[in-house]
């Protein structure tokens, strides 16, 4: 009998990584969730530390902003510029 304190069939993603991702397709519009959640799926198991910390940054801006600057319909604001931010764009441009 399985010990019932452990478990049996672990997480591939640990817990920051799931928040992270569910937060990336479940932004409030599904633009957004498109053009983030896709970028975020298809990278979410190598994201660095600080990468992740960028990524969290993004997901604390206002959704109009960031359908606006990730489909280019506006630049990037020095304020908000960042790699991560910038690669989303690039992903989402393609």
């Amino acid at each position: 009998m399985a010990d019932l304190m452990t478990p049996t069939d672990p997480e591939p993603l640990g817990i920051r990584r799931r928040r992270l991702l569910f937060r990336a397709n479940h932004r409030g519009t599904h633009e957004t969730d498109l053009l983030i959640g896709g970028y975020v799926s298809a990278r979410i198991g190598a994201l660095s530390d600080a990468e992740m910390d960028a990524l969290e940054e993004i997901l604390e801006l206002p959704d109009t902003d960031l359908a606006d600057w990730l489909t280019g319909r506006s630049p990037i604001p020095p304020e908000a510029d960042s790699p991560m931010l910038r690669a989303i764009r690039t992903a989402a441009l393609r």
